[in-house]
């Protein structure tokens, strides 16, 4: 039985949360690999909504949960979400939950420093949450990050302390700000310490261990591949790593464990925030798609932007991802469409081209090609087998598996966990 990597496939937002937690049921543990709780995953479970942006996915279910070394941790927002899942009734334990004890943690004085670096950004703004996440990521490079190791020897940490707010106090004062008020912040440490600290081992022993033993492990991926640091569309992107490669560094377990990798991707692409958008539809269609899709960020609530899928950015993706199949959710927001459109490839300055560019004012630049396909007026929501789709449906999802050269595993046809066709499962494979 192989292990399975789920990833965005797309600049995030496309429906990981439901498909991990469908997998979650067969899996033995699930682990977050990268990322912080600037992600968000909507579990519909029954009459049960959650909403998680740090914890991965499995616990609602109760299956073994990692948060790995790759993802940076804000201590408060972990204590927050685990409370507001209790009071769901959702028990989150040691016994469910380990947490990577070489995990970075974001402080509040990255969130500070996103905010105002956003703020005095003007036409540069690259739309980030404001929770601290680049900031951090740039701690954690630079060697002087506060790890959720160290919060059991706060009484050891002044070098690292003195490191970390030479570097903050003056950028601080390059924005007229005055500098970390230190005891305030150690006060911070050893009042959230005692919640952290239970649930902190070296999970790269665990997961190990789990492997030698057969044990199925779900990776879970956040934000989308566009997103990645070095493969997105920079500098709109996030901090982190988001292809499936580091589902291996990003937990402590060799790239081989790693196995089928499951991109998730909609019927229709959407974006949040700044950066290119070559097939976003700024009318009446991209209103439809959003009204239809209910897109909303989880994390943030800000409105999504909204365009036809862009197949080449999604061949893009699954190449430098090594994606094995594609879980396409969302495929009900389409019907009723009289045409659906798909980007096949773009015109740069008059010349056609079958890849995105990598510099931002080519990107800015590029013209989408369109291919025109029929739609369907008959539903799709709540469909379970091809039987059930209609047959421009079908054709609609062949010739995307042809131009993005990459099979559908999975097709999502409501946000119930149930409403999902099987093509091929991630974890026989």
């Amino acid at each position: 039985m192989a292990n399975v990597a789920v990833i965005g496939a797309q600049w995030g937002d496309e429906g990981k949360g439901k498909i991990v937690d469908w997998l979650a049921e067969r899996a033995d543990m699930v682990v977050r690999f990268q990322g912080g709780h600037n992600a968000g995953h909507t579990l519909v479970v029954g009459e049960n909504v959650y909403k998680l942006s740090l914890l991965p996915s499995g616990i609602v279910r109760g299956t073994p949960s990692v948060i790995g070394n790759g993802v940076v941790l804000d201590p408060w927002a972990l204590k927050a979400e685990i409370e507001k899942l209790r009071g769901q009734g959702v028990e989150v334990t040691p016994d469910t939950l380990s947490i990577a004890d070489t995990c970075p943690l974001i402080l509040p004085l990255h969130g500070e420093l996103d905010g105002l670096r956003e703020d005095a950004s003007g036409a540069g703004k690259i739309g980030t949450t404001r929770r601290g996440i680049g900031p951090a990521y740039e701690d954690k490079v630079g060697r002087r990050a506060i790890r959720v190791c160290d919060l059991a020897h706060l009484g050891e940490l002044e070098p690292q302390l003195d490191r970390l707010l030479a570097h903050h106090d003056a950028l601080r004062a390059g924005f007229g700000v005055g500098p970390i008020d230190r005891a305030a912040l150690v006060a911070q440490l050893k009042e959230i310490a005692g919640f952290v600290l239970p649930f902190a081992k070296p999970v790269w022993r665990d997961l190990n261990a789990a492997r030698e033993r057969g044990r199925r492990i779900l990776f879970e991926g956040a934000q989308g591949v566009l997103l990645d640091i070095d493969h997105g569309t920079y500098p709109f992107v996030t901090s982190s790593n988001t292809v499936a490669g580091t589902a291996s560094a990003g937990s402590g377990i060799g790239p081989a464990a790693v196995g089928f990798v499951l991109g998730i991707a909609k019927a229709y692409t959407t974006r949040v925030g700044s950066g290119p958008f070559p097939s976003e539809q700024d009318n009446d269609v991209g209103e439809r798609l959003g009204t239809r899709g209910h897109e909303f960020g989880t994390v943030t609530g800000r409105k999504r932007r909204c365009g036809w899928l862009d197949a080449v950015l999604l061949r893009q993706s699954a190449a430098v991802s090594g994606i094995t199949g594609i879980a396409l959710t969302k495929l009900d927001v389409l019907d009723g469409f009289d045409e659906i459109k798909v980007c096949t490839g773009y015109k740069l300055h008059g010349e056609e081209i079958d890849h995105y560019p990598s510099n931002a004012t080519d990107q800015a630049a590029v013209e989408p090609v369109y291919e025109t396909m029929p739609g369907w007026q008959e539903t799709t929501a709540g469909a379970r087998s091809w039987a059930e789709l209609p047959a421009a449906a079908i054709k609609y999802i062949r010739r995307v598996e042809e131009l993005i050269r990459c099979p559908v595993a999975l097709v999502s046809t409501s946000p119930e966990r149930e409403d999902t066709i099987l093509v091929r499962d991630p974890f026989a494979d």
